[in-house]
Formats: C-alpha cells, structure tokens, sequence
C-alpha cells in the first residue's frame, strides 16, 4: 500500500506542478494581456515554426543514429527504423508518466530487436551521462557569458534572504547526509538512490572511451545540442513582437526551460512558464515572451504527439512482417 501510494505521487506531483505553473501564469495575465496571446499565434510567422520542428527532428535522428555505437560494442545492431521509433515512442511516453519513457524504450528494443533490457537500459544511461554533461558545459557558458546578470539577480534574492545562511544550511545538511550514509547507507534509501544515479552516470560516461567510433559519437552528441539551441532560436523568430534575441538570451533561457522538462510531464506549464521568466531579466516583454514559450512548446510537442503515436502504432506491423520474411 506504501509503495503504491509513493507511485502515484511520482505521478501526481508533476502533473500537478505543471497545472500550477499554467494557473500561475494566467492569474499573471489581465484581459488584454491573453487577447495579445491569442493575437501572437494568430500573426506568427508559422515557417519559423516548421524549421523548428525540422531541427528538432533532426536532433531526434541524429540521438537515434548515435545510439547503436553504444550498442555495437555489446555485440548487438539495431536498424534505424526500429531505434527511430523506440525514442519516439519513449518521448511520448515521458508525457504521461514521467522518466517512464527510458523503461519504455530498453523494452521495445527487448521485444524487436532482442536486446536484453538491462543492456538497452545500460547504454540509455551511458546516454544519459553524456546529456548530463552537455547540459553542464551549456551552463557554464551560460554562467560567464550572463555574470554579470545573474550575480545582480542573486544580489537582489540575497535582500529577502541571507544567502550565506543558505550555503551555511547546505553545507550542514550535506554533511549530516553524508556521515547517515557512511553509517548505515541501506538505512538511507534515498542516500542510496542518488549514489547509484552518480554511480551510473560515470560509468555511463567511461564507457564512451571505450568505444570504437568515440568521436562520431561525440560528433553526434554537439550535433544534438547544436540542434536543440538552435531549434528555440529559430522557433523564436516567429513571434514577430519579440526583438532579434542576442545569442546569451537565447542560452540561458534555453537552459531553464530545458531544466523544467526534469520535474514536469514534457515541460507542461513550467516550459512557458521559464522562457518568460528568463526574457523578463532581459527587459522583453511578458506576453510576447510567454507567447513564444507556448508556440516553442505546443510545435514541439505536436511533434511528439504524432511521431510518438505512429511509431506505437506501426513497430508491431514492421517488426512482425520482418519475422515473417525471416521464418
């Protein structure tokens, strides 16, 4: 009964995140501020939107090509079609249940490609690691090219609470933690937790080394993430309100609103809801700026939607017409 019920509130707390972002931000909005919304998606310049989506598909492909270099190595080739849909499928599934989408993905390739699950599991967290760290990189770019803006941000936090009274509670509690931990660390279950998730992220990011085409797989990987960054520049070019965006606004909005893909279903809510937060440290607008958010998110999802949906739909009918030709 325990277990179920911590079960449903992995489900319901971000879902319910998400649904209080989306009421937040239109309790923030007066009458002309949602006509402006509505007026923006109506005046869009929709051939921004679609190269978007191109790029963000391209990304896609690209992930989905990358990933037999992982699993080669193991002595295994997935065709591109089947590791195409798998990540679809996976997608879409992470839009219903949260972080369900990499259990969801080892198990397709399991049933058409007879992989063993916890070596398709395996490589997606090898994968995993390596976003982790182009997702660090991008950060630390972002943090020396808006210094100056952030530490007057953090300057501004610091006069509603004491910062150094933060760190100070920070480090205490990371000390209590870690001296739990050595004491009796199966009595910590979430201490436990999160030393398996760093555990498997570097081992995850070792076995990149061993690879024999290491370097078409980091090839691949700043291709991704070229991609993603360029796919919100572009996306953003759409909303004819919004100024030409500089590329550290592009930076490090993007970085939030990437960040809150980690707490709700696909960003529901809190993606808008990120991108307009950032822009307003830049001065721009909060109508133009939310309306961009909720066009770069509905396109992307859209995307989602459909290619996740067909790839559900037909990986049976191609992977038992391929057994079929085989037998």
């Amino acid at each position: 009964m325990k277990i179920n019920f911590i079960k449903y509130l992995k489900l319901i707390i971000p879902i319910s995140i998400g649904i209080g972002c989306i009421f937040y931000s239109i309790t923030t909005l007066n009458e002309n501020d949602i006509n402006s919304i509505i007026e923006s998606f109506a005046n869009a310049e929709y051939s921004w939107v679609i190269f978007g989506v191109i790029l963000g598909a391209l990304s896609h492909l690209s992930r989905s090509y990358r990933w037999k270099y992982l699993l080669e190595p193991l002595g295994y080739k997935i065709s591109f079609l089947n590791s195409v849909m798998a990540i679809f499928s996976a997608y879409l599934i992470n839009y219903t249940f949260p972080r369900a989408g990499d259990i969801a993905r080892g198990t397709i390739v399991y049933k058409y490609e007879d992989i063993p699950l916890e070596k398709g599991i395996g490589t997606i967290v090898a994968e995993r690691a390596v976003d982790v760290l182009c997702v660090s990189i991008l950060i630390v770019i972002g943090l020396f090219i808006n210094y100056q803006l952030i530490t007057e941000k953090l300057y501004e936090a610091s006069s509603f609470i004491n910062l150094k009274l933060i760190m100070f509670s920070f480090i205490i509690l990371g000390g209590i933690l870690f001296l739990l931990s050595r004491k009796n660390s199966k009595s910590f279950r979430i201490i436990s937790k999160i030393q398996t998730f760093f555990k498997g992220l570097y081992e995850g990011f070792m076995i990149i080394f061993k690879l024999e085409n290491k370097w078409l797989f980091i090839m691949h990987s700043i291709f991704i993430w070229l991609m993603y960054v360029l796919m919100f520049y572009v996306t953003s070019k759409a909303i004819t309100e919004l100024p030409d965006l500089s590329f550290s606004i592009i930076l490090i909005s993007f970085i939030l609103s990437s960040l809150t893909i980690m707490f709700t279903p696909g960003g529901i809510g809190a993606y808008p809801l990120a991108v307009q937060i950032s822009f307003s440290w830049f001065g721009i607008s909060s109508v133009s700026s939310l309306s961009f958010g909720w066009i770069m998110w509905t396109s992307q999802t859209l995307m989602i939607i459909i290619f996740g949906g067909l790839s559900l739909i037909i990986l049976p009918f191609i992977n038992n017409k391929k057994r079929s030709n085989e037998s």
